[in-house]
Order: structure tokens, then sequence, then C-alpha cells
């Protein structure tokens, strides 16, 4: 979805349906960086929507603290924008397969995704959200092993990437591990630290069993 859109869908959210259209001027990045910090809400909502179209990587920690604006609109428009950034790679025809693999999930044609994510991942393995959707496609088709790797591959590119994240605590939940869901969840351990003493434990428990 366009800024536009998503900010035109926001602001109907936000306003009543007899005030009058807000329109929305195209910002560069600069300006729309320098807009998230200003006190004027409807600044901030043209900020986080037209950073998503124009920002890049570098900005992801800017759009993560708007997160906690005050108002509902802006979290959104933001939390949008990042999902917009994250997809970007710079490299347009990683882009282009990555749109392509994005289709494929939407016509749930999972054995194509996974193909296509993972021609992206040999191509630009950097680039965190190849390894996210190839995750999500895993997670879909029940292979939940596969898509924890993926989710470790994510978090190591990108330690914010709530999406992997949550990931985390509904594989668990699927594995009917839900003491390691809560404890991700209530953030006792952050989930990188958490996967690698896992990754350990089994590691351990492999070891003992060759004693054996």
């Amino acid at each position: 979805m366009r800024p536009l859109a998503v900010l035109a869908l926001a602001l109907a959210l936000a306003v009543p349906a007899s005030a009058p259209a807000q329109t929305a001027a195209p910002l560069t990045r600069e300006e729309a960086l320098a807009g998230l910090g200003r006190s004027d809400l409807e600044t901030r909502r043209q900020a986080a929507a037209w950073l998503g179209e124009v920002g890049r990587m570098e900005d992801a920690p800017a759009l993560l603290k708007v997160l906690r604006d005050p108002d509902p609109v802006v979290r959104a428009l933001a939390e949008h924008a990042l999902w917009q950034v994250w997809s970007r790679s710079g490299d347009p025809e990683v882009d282009a397969l990555f749109q392509e693999g994005v289709a494929q999930m939407s016509q749930r044609d999972g054995p194509a995704a996974i193909a296509t994510f993972s021609r992206i991942i040999e191509k630009r393995p950097e680039f965190a959200e190849g390894w996210n959707k190839r995750a999500t496609v895993y997670f879909l088709m029940g292979e939940y092993q596969k898509s924890l790797a993926d989710c470790d591959e994510v978090v190591k590119r990108n330690p914010s990437h709530f999406g992997a994240l949550s990931g985390y605590g509904q594989i668990y939940l699927q594995l009917n591990e839900p003491e390691r869901a809560l404890s991700l969840a209530m953030g006792r351990q952050p989930a990188r630290r958490f996967r690698q003493r896992e990754a350990q434990h089994e590691d351990d428990q492999g070891a003992d069993a060759d004693d054996d």
C-alpha cells in the first residue's frame, strides 16, 4: 500500500467522517525524518507515512522510536513504514524477486515461494527480510525447525525485527512448548541469546548421548 493510501486509511480511522479531506505533499527523506520528532500530530503522521516510501535501512531506529508515539495512527503508520524499509534490499533484481515471492505467498504456493526466497538468500544473504519471508513460509508449511533456523538468521542481521521475535513465540506454541514462548514474550531472554543457549543445551545433550 502506498503512503498516501495508508495515510488516508489511518486518518479515516482517526477523525470523524465529516472532517475535511486531508492532503499530504510528498516529503523528502530528510523532511520525513525531521517530521517524526515534531509536536504537530499531522506532521508526524505524514512523516511516518512518507518515510516508508523514501526511508533507508539506517532510518529504522528512528521509526522504532515512533512505535511509542502517543498517537495510535502514528504508531500504525510507523509500523507499516518499517515493513516497507525492511523489504527493500537496495538491489533492483533482488527486490523484483522479493515481490515475486510475496505474490507466491499470496497464491499459497509454498514450494515456489521457498525456492524464490532461497534464491534471494543466495544472492543477498545480508538481506534479513529474505530470511524472514522464508521463515514465514516454512511456518505456514509446518516446517517449524526450519522456520526457527531462519528466524535466527533474521535476528542476527536485524535484532529489532519484531516479526521474527513474534515468530519465535508462535513456533514454540505450535511445538507445544508454551514455557519457551512465554519466556520470550515476557522478555526474560533476548531472542538471540535465548536461542544460542537452547542450541548449546541441545549440543550438550547430544554429547552426553554419545558418551553413553
